[in-house]
Formats: C-alpha cells, sequence, structure tokens
C-alpha cells in the first residue's frame, strides 16, 4: 500500500469521533435530557476543532500550502474535506435537535416556545423580562463613519439589524449591530404557572428578535439576524516571555477573544446580502460559512437538564465507592506504606487523593509536597490544602502548566495564589508542556525521609473526576518515588535526564519504550511464540509507532486498540493490518484512561500513563507511564481497563479501515456487555 494511503487524516477521524457521540441523541436507549447533554457536546467539540484545528491549519495553508501531511494531503485539499464533512455532520444536528429530540421533549411536557407560540400571558411576562433584565444592558451599535463594525468576541452571540428610518441625529446607516452579553442566559425558564403544568423555555434569540425595536425608538427593524464567529484560540508565548510567563499569557487571553475568524454561523432565515457582508467583513469564504436551522449556538443548552426536576430522564446515579481500607484509617499515607492503592475514577472517589495532599498538609512530620497542576478546577480543594501546606511551612513546589489549553486563565489565578501562599511555583520547560500528572510527599519517619507518590492518567480536577475514567496508583515504592523525586528535579533544576527504574518519561524514554515492546512482540511471533497488544488511549497519530504496529500485525502479533477519538491508524486492511482491531467505546462517562499492555511472552508488562500515542505526547510534552508492578493491581488495569471493554457490546463501535465505524451489536441470545454500566454497578456495591 503507497505510504499516503497508511496513515488517516487525523481532521476527519477527529469529525468522525463527534459522528460517534452525535448518535448517542439519536440512541432511545438513553434518557432523553442525556440525550440532549450528547447533542451540545458535539458543538462544544466543533467550537474547539475551529479554533485549534482549524485554525492551525488555516496557518499551515498560509505559511506552507505545499507541505503534505501524513495522509498524503495538503493544507487546502485538508482544509476542503474537513468543511463538507463538518456541514454533513451540522446538517445532522440540527435534524436530530428539530425533528427527534424537540417533540420528545414536549411529548415528556419539556416546551421550548416559538415566539408565534407564546400566549398573551407569556409575551407579557416575556416582554416585562427583557424590559427587566436586558434592555438595560444591551448596547446597540449603530454602523456608519462614526460606528465602525464593532469588535465581535469569540463565539459570542450577535445580531445585525436592518432599520428604516432616522435617529435623533438624523443618521440614517440602515444598520446596526446588538451583541448580547454572555452574562445573558442562552435559555430562559419560564414560570410554571404561565405554561399549563409544563416546564417551558424560550431562546434568548427569540426573545431579542421580538423585542429588539425597544433599542431603536421611532425606527422600523426591517430584519434581525444572529450570527456567531469562531476564532483561532492559539496562543503564542515565545522565549523571549519567559522572565515573565504568568504575565506574557495574560497578556495573550486578552488577545484570543480577537484572533483571527475561523468560522462564520447564521440562522437559515438570514439573507444572502447580509451573509455576505459578514463574510467580507471577516475574511472568510464559503467554505468557511455555516448557516444552521436553529440557534447558532447550541452548546449553552446544555444547562438545561440541569434546571429540571426530572430525574427519569437523566442517567441513573450511582455513589463513588470510597476504598473500605481507606474508610476507617486515621492517616491515608500510613495506609499506602502498607500497600499500593489503585483508584479507577469516578467508580471510585476521587476523595483519597485530596486526602492524600490534605493529610499531608497537616502531618507534623510532612517536611515537602511537590504537585503538578495541568487541569485543576476554579474552586480546587488541593489547590487549597497545598496552599496551607506553604502557610503551615512545609516546603512546597508547584509545577502550573500556564499554558494547559482553555484552562490558561485558572490555571494563572492558581499560580498568583500559590505564590502569594509561600510555595515555590515554576512553569515547567520552554517548548514542553508538563502533562504528568505525578504529586509527591516526603515525610520523616523515625530519623530519615521517607517519600509516597501519586502517578495518574488524568488531571488533578475533582470535576472532571466524576465524568472521565482515570487510572491512579498511591505508592511507597522506592524506587517509584525515587523516579518521581527525580523528576521533579529534572523539571524545576537542570542538568542531564537521569535513568529512570520504574517510570518512563516524555521527551526522553517514553517513545522508544513503546516502540521497543511492539518490535519485542514482533519478534516473539516470528519465533512462534504467543505475541499480544492490547492498548486504550485518547488517540493514536504518531507515525512511527503505527508503522512498529503494522509490522507486528504482519508477524503475526494479536493487537487490540481501544482508542476513544482520533485513529489515524488503518485497522483490518489486507496485508497491512490483518490482526490490528480497533474499537471506541463511547458511553456516559469520558474515556479517558491511558493502558498499555504487552504481552511479553507471558510476563504481561502493564503501564498506565498521561500519554496518548500522538506525536506532541512523546516529543513535546512531559509525560510519565508508570509500571503496575503488584499481581493484584496489574489484573484490576488489565481486566477493568481493558479486557471488559474489548467485551463490551453496547456502547462500543469497531473501526474499519476506511476510517468509518459501525456500531457492535449484541447477536441474539448473547449476555449484554456495557463496560461503564458494569463498573459503576460493581463499584457502587
Amino acid at each position: 500500500m503507497p505510504q499516503s494511503n497508511r496513515i488517516l487524516c487525523r481532521e476527519t477521524s477527529l469529525l468522525a469521533f463527534n459522528r460517534r457521540v452525535l448518535e448517542q441523541a439519536r440512541d432511545e436507549q438513553i434518557p432523553l435530557l442525556e440525550r440532549l447533554r450528547f447533542l451540545c457536546i458535539v458543538s462544544s467539540n466543533l467550537d474547539e476543532f475551529f479554533e485549534v484545528r482549524v485554525a492551525n491549519l488555516k496557518r499551515e495553508q498560509q505559511e506552507c500550502p505545499n507541505f503534505v501531511f501524513p495522509s498524503g494531503f495538503t493544507p487546502s485539499e485538508t482544509m476542503k474535506c474537513i468543511h463538507i464533512e463538518t456541514k454533513k455532520l451540522i446538517q445532522e444536528q440540527y435534524q436530530i435537535f428539530n425533528q427527534i429530540l424537540l417533540p420528545e421533549l414536549e411529548k415528556q411536557n419539556i416546551c421550548f416556545y416559538r415566539r408565534r407560540a407564546w400566549t398573551s400571558a407569556q409575551r407579557e411576562w416575556i416582554e416585562d423580562y427583557f424590559n427587566r433584565e436586558l434592555l438595560p444592558i444591551l448596547t446597540p451599535i449603530g454602523l456608519d463613519a462614526s460606528h465602525p463594525f464593532p469588535r465581535v468576541l469569540n463565539k459570542s452571540l450577535n445580531f445585525i439589524v436592518e432599520l428604516d428610518g432616522k435617529d435623533a441625529f438624523g443618521r440614517a446607516s440602515g444598520m446596526a449591530v446588538v451583541q448580547a452579553p454572555r452574562i445573558l442566559p442562552r435559555v430562559v425558564k419560564l414560570p410554571d404557572d404561565l405554561c399549563e403544568g409544563k416546564n417551558g423555555f424560550v431562546f434568548l434569540s427569540s426573545i431579542l428578535h421580538e423585542y429588539v425595536y425597544k433599542l431603536f425608538r421611532g425606527m422600523t427593524v426591517k430584519g434581525c439576524h444572529q450570527f456567531r464567529i469562531t476564532r483561532d484560540s492559539s496562543l503564542t508565548v515565545g522565549e523571549d516571555d519567559m522572565s515573565n510567563l504568568r504575565q506574557a499569557v495574560q497578556d495573550e487571553l486578552r488577545d484570543r477573544e480577537f484572533g483571527a475568524a475561523v468560522r462564520l454561523e447564521v440562522a437559515d432565515s438570514c439573507p444572502d446580502y447580509i451573509s455576505e457582508l459578514l463574510l467580507k467583513h471577516f475574511y472568510l469564504t464559503r467554505d468557511e460559512f455555516y448557516q444552521v436551522q436553529g440557534p447558532v449556538n447550541l452548546v449553552r443548552l446544555i444547562a438545561v437538564p440541569d434546571m429540571l426536576e426530572r430525574n427519569d430522564l437523566k442517567y441513573k446515579q450511582y455513589p463513588a465507592q470510597y476504598p473500605k481500607n481507606l474508610r476507617k484509617s486515621h492517616s491515608i499515607l500510613d495506609e499506602i506504606a502498607k500497600n499500593d492503592i489503585l483508584l479507577h475514577h469516578p467508580y471510585q472517589s476521587f476523595e483519597p487523593i485530596v486526602k492524600f495532599i490534605n493529610d499531608a498538609a497537616h502531618d507534623p512530620d510532612v517536611v515537602a509536597i511537590k504537585m503538578t497542576i495541568y487541569r485543576t478546577g476554579s474552586n480546587s480543594a488541593l489547590a487549597k490544602a497545598l496552599m496551607a501546606a506553604a502557610l503551615a511551612g512545609k516546603q512546597v513546589t508547584v509545577v502550573v502548566e500556564l499554558m494547559a489549553r482553555f484552562d490558561e486563565a485558572n490555571n494563572v489565578n492558581w499560580a498568583s495564589k500559590l505564590e502569594e501562599a509561600g510555595a515555590h511555583v515554576v512553569y515547567g520547560v520552554f517548548g514542553y508542556k508538563v502533562h504528568a500528572k505525578m504529586a509527591l510527599v516526603i515525610r520523616r519517619e523515625q530519623g530519615s525521609l521517607k517519600m509516597y507518590a501519586h502517578l495518574g492518567t488524568g488531571n488533578y480536577h475533582q470535576g472532571t473526576s466524576r465524568i472521565y475514567t482515570d487510572f491512579g496508583l498511591l505508592t511507597a515504592d522506592a524506587e517509584m518515588t525515587r523516579d518521581v523525586n527525580t523528576l521533579f528535579m529534572e523539571i524545576t533544576g537542570l542538568g542531564q535526564a537521569n535513568k529512570l527504574k520504574k517510570l518512563y518519561q516524555s521527551p526522553f524514554t517514553l517513545h522508544k519504550m513503546v516502540i521497543d515492546k511492539i518490535e519485542q512482540e514482533t519478534e516473539n511471533a516470528k519465533a512462534g511464540k504467543p505475541a499480544k497488544i492490547m492498548a486504550k488511549m485518547n488517540s493514536l497519530l504518531e507515525p512511527q509507532v503505527i508503522e512498529a504496529l503494522y509490522r507486528a500485525s504482519a508477524a503475526g502479533v494479536q493487537i487490540d486498540l481501544i482508542v476513544r477519538g482520533m485513529c489515524a491508524l488503518r485497522p483490518q486492511v489486507a496485508g497491512l493490518s490483518d490482526n490490528i482491531r480497533v474499537r471506541s467505546i463511547i458511553g456516559r462517562l469520558l474515556e479517558h484512561s491511558r493502558v498499555y499492555y504487552f504481552y511479553n511472552d507471558g510476563a504481561e508488562d502493564v503501564y498506565i500513563s498521561s500519554a496518548d500515542w500522538m506525536r506532541r505526547n512523546f516529543f513535546s510534552r512531559i509525560e510519565t507511564a508508570t509500571t503496575i508492578v503488584q499481581p493484584e493491581i496489574k489484573q484490576r488495569v488489565i481486566t477493568e481497563g481493558l479486557t471488559l471493554a474489548l467485551q463490551d457490546n453496547v456502547k462500543a463501535w469497531t473501526m474499519h479501515g476506511d476510517g468509518t465505524y459501525s456500531r457492535v451489536v449484541a447477536q441474539e441470545g448473547e449476555e449484554k456487555i456495557c463496560l461503564q454500566e458494569m463498573l459503576l454497578a460493581k463499584y457502587a456495591r
């Protein structure tokens, strides 16, 4: 097979992932309000897709138009393809919203009232709401020589208003722009007594359309058209900014809202001459123009399920298990000293991790705490515990990744607070994002220092820990904790990379380890030995790893990959990847853990990692892969992280060689196995 046909396009693979997410909105086996959430998640994912991937492609199109990606496509060819596929996806999304979800919600007495359907009582309340809550804070901008087109914030809701007549100063520009401030809800819940016992909602866009005339006294509104601009949201911080990286990031964040436009969205009622005016103003082409049948921002509808007391239309809630051996323990450090502890979130509670840092902060024998922060949330108990430890006089070192995409502002805020509390805050190594998830506690015991560590596949974020599946290992293993301390020394200090015993790290040893392990299985297969690889990750894109897997498949290695999102490898292609199977699990929880398994002639080498198999994770980030040693923990990781996922016949999708997916369906008489529901029920017991 030609080289260009061996690697799939990452962007179309990401769109295929969003198509699988969208199918959850169509699935009648999923509670109705959860289906609405899935629909909104697709919109949120596509926003980021345009802000990041499409924006990058657009820059590459301008700077390196002849560059050829591993897929064999140039930037222009890739852009053309993804615009076509994205428009198909968005058209299908709005069809599901208008023709399936809205009617089914109405059957459940959840109604989104259009302007023409408002009763007189509803109209009276809505007009009063407009007068009280909207009119005082809306600022219309007339378009004329004194009022140029206003700067439009990234992803903000805006209206271009066509006017007839003259204002008090005799101006008759005929056009104005009204921006809807982000503090305004995009969906407004009506009082119950106005909806005949139903849960009634009205879109903010409908309210503005109806009463926008009140902003233009004495003039006639001929048309009001909603539009939304998506902008390039990349941050660019140069090495010259390293003297004050935090200030440089803050400066860049202010400019992010006004990056180059990459997409224009309008409602289907918007006339062509208005669309052309907007495209011209924002320097966009027709390919970058998206006309939708409904509200131009479905993301904000994700708040609706939480506004309703309808548990019958939501997922059943399961309590996260707090491990038995930790429930009555006075000190979690003492429990870790006895045995390694594996936590599988969200099936098991994230609270032991909080307790790990909290206990350390208040333990008089703990002398130092070190921790990485990539994403941690705006109200982080962990960050507060680190501050308490610093205020108590302990040596606290925190590696804060200021360039964690879309969490930059939050991380800048925590960096300031931690510094004020007396913690040593560092920002990693220029050019390498610190993506590793690790924490280290050092305690004086019987006259010597003992170290305790946490190593995980997910972020130190209490919010996402409830919906992302991740593994975390708490350990006092001397070699492993020494490795963790070595990594912190490399990040915060200077010097050559050290040899580690039980951890592998990017950008130095992780990629080589993965390639070596694949080649080891390849050689075993050639020697007639059983050979097997299983791996679970978010994305698989790195060409060298893909080629190594192709070679392993040709040698007879049985390879099972669980890749939630992007996958550039072509599975089950005759003569190329006959022995490679790829599946994706899309369920109520986001599959986020990274697990690698290599049979190794029966030794079964198992690792949990912060790294996907992508170029950035191997070569431009600081990542870890942790060797799982204890037999019981190793078996749990294999079963819960891999084999159950490979048995799932409810939420699994099989990938085909052309990059398309088909849903796995349980055969007649076959037991239905749903990985996530099984683990939720198991740990709830």
